[in-house]
Formats: structure tokens, sequence, C-alpha cells
């Protein structure tokens, strides 16, 4: 939904910037760089659609984030964690002087140190923002490329997802996979970069998956309590 903004830049009652925040990162050979973008997008506008009471809008997706620990795979384009952290500094500063609020919707892991530095700091500036990410519970073991992603993907844009490619990668706890991750990136433990099962992955099961991720992401909103680090809890 698009609100009426006055000649002034003011907004025109309550309104309510929603900001896709994604990654331009490998994701196996069986999904394209723009997955986390993706889904950050689709979660924006489910989102957007069901807030009460305010005039949502939904702006143009950030589609490059902290992806470091992808580096080595083609594709992968990152900015860092603090050229990311200032970008969404100067990002809510700018929106804040027309909207009531400015909620950042993630896709990607990486990218929490960012929000955590940058969403503190623009609440405690006196600005009304908040950020979630657009994940389940089940990414918890499931982490990149895997089951989960790629059946929300099949799901959401089964047309980009290459099924005849997808392949089984590094299926390890993540708590167990971390150290080597932090020196090596992804591909010191998956040489596809894929973290998780995708051949497992149905659409059906992405649609299960959406709607919780929907329903969590909605009910958030809904209550509006950042915590410390600015995300809603």
């Amino acid at each position: 939904m698009t609100g009426a903004i006055d000649a002034a830049g003011r907004p025109g009652g309550g309104v309510l910037a929603v900001l896709p925040l994604g990654a331009t990162e490998q994701h196996g050979p069986h999904l394209p760089p723009e997955t986390d973008t993706l889904l950050a997008e689709a979660t924006a506008r489910a989102v957007a659609d069901a807030a009460a009471g305010v005039t949502a809008r939904v702006l143009p997706a950030l589609a490059y984030g902290s992806s470091g620990e992808h580096q080595s795979f083609a594709g992968t384009v990152s900015i860092g964690t603090a050229a990311l952290g200032e970008v969404i500094l100067e990002f809510g500063r700018s929106v804040s002087s027309w909207a009531d609020r400015l909620l950042v919707v993630n896709g990607h892991g990486g990218n929490v140190d960012a929000l955590r530095r940058a969403i503190p700091r623009l609440r405690h500036e006196g600005r009304d923002v908040a950020w979630l990410s657009c994940r389940t519970a089940e990414d918890a073991r499931d982490t990149h490329a895997g089951h989960a992603e790629t059946s929300l993907m099949l799901h959401l844009h089964a047309d980009l997802v290459r099924v005849d490619l997808a392949a089984r990668g590094c299926v390890r706890p993540l708590p167990q996979i971390l150290p080597a991750m932090r020196d090596g990136g992804v591909a010191a433990v998956s040489p596809s970069g894929v973290l998780g099962d995708p051949t497992t992955a149905t659409a059906a099961d992405g649609e299960r998956l959406w709607d919780l991720l929907v329903a969590d992401a909605r009910a958030r909103l809904a209550g509006w309590r950042p915590g410390d680090d600015g995300m809603l809890r």
C-alpha cells in the first residue's frame, strides 16, 4: 500500500515504512544468490498487508548485506558489518523524517550484528525503529540453502529453484561447525556452500513454513515490543 505524503514530506496519517533487508550470496548450486532478498521482500509484503490502523509502505529492498562467510563462492557480494550498520543508520534517519515507524525485515543471519548496532542507536535518537528476522525455528538446524530455505523458495519462487542440482550439504549442528566457519567461512565445512539437506524440500512444506513465518512476523508487528537490541519480541 502507498500512503499519501504531503508536499513537505510529512506522512498523511500514521505511516509504517517496511524495509526488506536481504543479501546477495551463493546458495549452493540450486538456489539464486538473491534468495535472502526474495524471502525478505515476500515477508515484508505479508507483514505490511496485515498492518492495522496505519498506511504501510514497503520500500525497495536493500539487497546487499554482510556475507563475508560466503565470500569464497562466486556470486557473493558483501559490504560487511560496519558498512551495513552505517547504511541502516542513515537509512533510518532519512525514513524517520516522514514515517512514524520503520520496520526492517531481515532475511540474512549475517546482517544481525549490523542491526544490533544501528537500530538501538536510532531508538536512542528518538526514532521508532525495530527489526525482525524472517526465519522459522527450524532454521536453527538447517541454516543455509537446506530443507527449510529450499522449501520456502519452492513455495514462493519455484521457477528459480534448480531441483535437479540440489544435493545434501553439511548437516552437522551449527555449534559444532562455527569455529571452523569463523576461520574459513562456509567453504571450510561445505564445499557446495549448502548447510542442510535440500533434497528433502517440498513446496507443501514450504507453504507450512511460510504460514508459520508470516504468523510470527505479524504477531511481532502487532505487539511492537522492541528489545534492547531493537528486535521485535
